[in-house]
């Protein structure tokens, strides 16, 4: 039975390997104008097993064994750079994602900005 387990518990593990990626959950990293975004995620996981064997003179013998494992995968926000700045911009439930989007139109206004005051006359 130790042999099933681990057997089991190594696919699982392949598994969210796989599946709990960041690209996964949010996407590739982007970049919109000067900015480079890259998404980030939390990862939680948890894996729980028992097993047993008995010998009842009334029932015989038996085995039996269990396992189970959870996971949970939530987007946190995106890491912004622009040069050598870093900033990191959350996407939980007070800002939201929508705060991110919110910001798109004025980075793009200051993009456009200093564009004009750097192009030659």
């Amino acid at each position: 039975m130790e042999m099933q387990f681990e057997h089991m518990l190594e696919k699982i593990t392949d598994f969210i390997r796989a599946e709990a990626k960041t690209e996964t959950i949010m996407g590739e990293p982007f970049e919109l104008g000067a900015f480079k975004c890259v998404p980030v995620i939390k990862v939680g996981m948890g894996f729980g097993s028992g097993g047993g064997q008995g010998d009842d003179p009334k029932k015989g013998k038996g085995t039996g064994g269990g396992a189970g494992a959870g996971v949970g995968i939530e987007p946190i926000g995106f890491l912004v750079t622009k040069d050598d700045h870093i900033s990191f911009v959350p996407a939980n439930k007070a800002h939201g994602l929508s705060a991110v989007f919110e910001k798109v139109p004025d980075l793009i206004e200051k993009l456009a900005k200093k564009q004009r005051e750097t192009a030659p006359a």
